[in-house]
């Protein structure tokens, strides 16, 4: 007995797969691959980018700023001054000789001349002239006060005054010649002064008015 194996009809197969859906999933699919695809490209095309990357790059460099001017050339130095050449002193002329003594005769002849008569003695010479001059003892006796302020603050100086005197000894003027930098050492200077005595100037051996210059010191040391 012989056993029939099953068998399925090509018909029957054909019928079973339905090609529509399958070509609408298809299409989907597709249509998915394709947006996924534009999602995942590059926003520029690589052709524009390989464009960019091809172009020439232009850098403007700035030149360098100017160098400085250079320093100013250092001054000459100062031309030497001439050396003046001194003249060698020149000698002393020699003296002429002395002419010689005329002779004398002893025995006058009647033509000579008589001998003239002595001459006069010389009048006496006139004293010299001296000048004013303060008295010690009236100078002593009348010695200039220190200033209070002065003393206490230690100032110290000399005053050199120039005093004006009549024939008579009198203080006629007094003026500071040469000041102390201290105005109460000067004004104790000029009141003691005028309280001192003087000699008057001598001219011709007769008193005349003149003037003196007188230092006063005022020292602390003593």
């Amino acid at each position: 007995m012989t056993d029939r194996l099953p068998t399925t009809d090509k018909k029957d197969e054909d019928e079973g797969l339905d090609w529509a859906r399958i070509a609408g999933f298809t299409l989907v699919v597709a249509i998915h691959a394709a947006a996924l695809l534009l999602l995942l490209a590059p926003a520029t095309p690589p052709q524009a980018e390989q464009q960019d990357d091809d172009a020439t790059r232009v850098v403007i460099i700035e030149p360098p700023p100017p160098p400085p001017p250079p320093p100013p050339p250092p001054p000459e130095p100062p031309k030497p001054q001439p050396i003046k050449e001194l003249v060698p002193p020149q000698p002393t002329p020699l003296p002429p000789p002395p002419e010689e003594p005329p002779v004398v005769f002893d025995d006058p002849s009647p033509v000579d001349t008589p001998a003239p008569p002595p001459a006069p003695p010389a009048p006496p010479a006139p004293s010299p002239d001296i000048g004013a001059s303060v008295d010690i003892s009236s100078r002593n006796m009348n010695p200039p006060q220190y200033p209070p302020s002065a003393l206490r603050a230690g100032i110290q100086g000399t005053v050199i005054l120039v005093v004006s005197v009549d024939a008579q000894g009198n203080v006629t003027d007094v003026s500071v010649e040469k000041s102390s930098r201290n105005r109460d050492l000067d004004r104790a200077a000029m009141q003691a002064a005028r309280r001192w005595r003087f000699n008057p100037s001598i001219v011709n051996g007769q008193p005349a008015a003149g003037r003196v210059r007188v230092p006063v010191d005022f020292n602390l040391g003593g």
